[in-house]
């Protein structure tokens, strides 16, 4: 079982990394045309959809963006469908993806819908066998066919509704959270701890996964809550070179400061090598930062005014953008200042005792 599980994990950080690219430039596709609009006085281009001049270019460059939006369920049912079974599990994907789109069952669904297409696959394969002549037919024609059709039976019958159920109730609650002040703050800093915890394993992707997907349902503020924190991270550990630089072997000093760019652009892997010295005592520090980060930014007032863009640049996206770099560099003080406190980096030899798994990491850009 754990095995199974750890290549299931495996797919799903899969599906993620091949959505991951289309969500960022869909975002900032979406997000230049609003900018420039602001910039112009205009707060909504939804009037210019029928207009001429260059508000309706703008308007029209806008919904490219959204399109890419709405295909996340879609990539990502598929691409989790092709990690388990290649090709021939693609297409099934594909359509259980949209299908989850269409029925309002979300991201829930489409991570079914995926791994579904996939297995069905796996189980066709392992039962289905014809005359050598004729095996060229299974992955073009049969196993399509068999997962397509279980996929169509489960999500567009079977599950549609429970699962609408589930989306519907689960984005219900978030924006009363939302909604709620102080509510808000606890989510955002149970979101940015989450995305300290593992540096890019299955926690932080999960609060990765939950702030970005929301932006189908026109959800902003969960993905400015782990933007801020995704930044914070590494950029504590490039702090931790100006607050503590006689405490860092000359390999993590040199890492140090090549993580003011990963804190820029939001890469939480950056704190990996500074946080494998010890990581037992290391990571409450980065899940700390990572919630302090999250949550005065949302305390200080930031707020969603379109879809946001990651990184230090994206407070450009966020409303009181300046609640936003507070956040992040408040939260990244404190894992720079605390973190050579409690560990010696000029000892880099991790401590057996402490050692924890942190494997099947990989790096990926987040927004």
């Amino acid at each position: 079982m754990k095995k199974f599980l750890n290549k299931a994990k495996g797919h799903l950080m899969t599906g993620i990394s091949f959505a991951l690219p289309m969500i960022i430039g869909a975002s900032l596709v979406i997000a230049i045309p609003k900018m420039i609009a602001l910039a112009m006085g205009i707060t909504s281009l939804d009037p210019y959809a029928t207009k001429t001049g260059i508000e309706h270019f703008l308007y029209l460059t806008e919904q490219v963006g959204w399109t890419g939006i709405g295909l996340i369920n879609t990539v990502l049912a598929g691409f989790i469908a092709y990690s388990i079974s290649d090709k021939a599990a693609l297409g099934a994907g594909l359509i259980g993806g949209a299908v989850a789109t269409s029925t309002n069952a979300g991201f829930l669904g489409a991570m079914i819908a995926g791994f579904l297409a996939g297995y069905v696959v796996v189980a066709c394969k392992k039962y289905i066998k014809v005359p050598e002549k004729y095996t060229g037919v299974l992955p073009l024609i049969v196993f399509p066919l068999f997962a397509t059709l279980i996929v169509a039976l489960v999500m567009g019958v079977i599950l549609s509704g429970p699962l609408s159920w589930v989306n519907t109730s689960l984005v219900a609650w978030i924006k009363g959270m939302i909604e709620n002040d102080v509510n808000k703050v606890l989510l955002a800093v149970i979101m940015g701890a989450m995305i300290g915890s593992d540096l890019g394993g299955p926690i932080n992707k999960a609060s990765w996964m939950a702030g970005n997907v929301l932006l189908t349902e026109g959800i902003y503020l969960p993905a400015i809550i782990v933007n801020v924190a995704i930044c914070a991270v590494p950029m504590g550990y490039a702090l931790a070179s100006l607050f503590h630089k006689n405490k860092m072997s000359d390999e993590l000093l040199d890492a140090s400061r090549n993580n003011y760019v990963m804190g820029f652009i939001g890469i939480t892997e950056g704190a990996i090598p500074f946080t494998m010295v010890n990581p037992l005592k290391l990571m409450p520090i980065n899940m700390i930062g990572g919630a302090l980060a999250s949550g005065l930014g949302i305390a200080l007032g930031m707020y969603a005014k379109m879809p946001p863009v990651g990184g230090v640049y994206g407070f450009f996206t966020v409303g009181n953008g300046w609640a936003y770099l507070i956040g992040l560099f408040v939260g990244a003080a404190f894992i720079g200042f605390v973190a050579p406190l409690i560990v010696n980096f000029n000892d880099t030899e991790t401590s057996s005792k402490d050692e924890i798994n942190l494997d099947d990491i990989e790096i990926s850009f987040e927004q």
